[in-house]
This record gives C-alpha cells, sequence and structure tokens, in this order.
C-alpha cells in the first residue's frame, strides 16, 4: 500500500505528465501536450477552494485528484475536476483509493455532495458508480463552441 498525502504545487509537473498521458489515451483520447496540462493542474491548484490528492508508491507520485468546492443555497458542494493514474499503474485497483478519501474528507468537511464529470461511454461511469456515484437526474451539462 502507498502514501495518499495532500497535493502540492511543488509536484505540477509531475501531475500534468500523468495527466497528458492519461487523458491522450482511452477513453478520452484527448491529445494534451505536458506543457498544457501543467497549467491545468496550476490552475486547479491556485484556485481558493482547491482540494487536491496524491496517491504515491515507493515515494514515486503515480495518481493524483483534483478539485474545488463551492457554495450553493443548498450547501458546500465539491467537484471532482481530475483523477488521474500514471499509464503504468493503470488496471493495479489502485485508482479507488483517492476518491475514496476525498469522500470522506469531504463529509468530514460538511459537504453536502460530490459531483463529477466523465465520459459516457467506456469503463468511467462503471467505476464511479461503484463509488456512489449516480446519474444526475435535476441537470444536464451544456456546452457552446466558441470557433
Amino acid at each position: 500500500m502507498g502514501d495518499i498525502r495532500a497535493c502540492s504545487i511543488d509536484h505540477a509537473e509531475k501531475y500534468g505528465e500523468i495527466y497528458a498521458k492519461a487523458f491522450s489515451g482511452e477513453p478520452w483520447n484527448d491529445p494534451w501536450k505536458t506543457e498544457d496540462a501543467v497549467i491545468h493542474v496550476k490552475e486547479i491548484l491556485e484556485m481558493k477552494q482547491s482540494y487536491g490528492l496524491e496517491y504515491a508508491e515507493d515515494n514515486k507520485i503515480v495518481e493524483f485528484l483534483l478539485g474545488s468546492s463551492m457554495l450553493f443555497h443548498y450547501g458546500r458542494t465539491f467537484e471532482i475536476n481530475d483523477l488521474a493514474v500514471d499509464s503504468a499503474y493503470q488496471g493495479k485497483g489502485i485508482a479507488k483509493t483517492l476518491p475514496d478519501q476525498c469522500i470522506e474528507d469531504m463529509k468530514e468537511r460538511g459537504n453536502v455532495g460530490i459531483h463529477l464529470i466523465t465520459a459516457n461511454e467506456g469503463f468511467l461511469p462503471e467505476f464511479y458508480e461503484r463509488h456512489g456515484f449516480g446519474w444526475e437526474k435535476e441537470v444536464i451539462l451544456m456546452g457552446m463552441e466558441l470557433a
């Protein structure tokens, strides 16, 4: 078993490497450049209400989870922005470690809910359902391209 620690801005380069590789593969297939992924994770880490965890095996960071919380009329909710596992460690069962810890931490902090956005296909919906997440009935994700 590895170590769970709070994320550190000092590790942003490593998080960016993990992120770029993880999200360039299945099911996302997004062409992330490492330098853009580093900027992405730094922006989340620098948010006032940010929260992050890293998982290390033999002192090597192999997974991280990042997100932030926001207050609504019904209480504070946390949004998981990113969960990424080093591609060399995928399929070994470690991805469940940080979501489980995050859920416990958010309960302790008094959050009323946790949200996330994930792919609508492949293994990810089932992965998150096993951790207690369900399909939202009250909201839908809408978007607009600004090209």
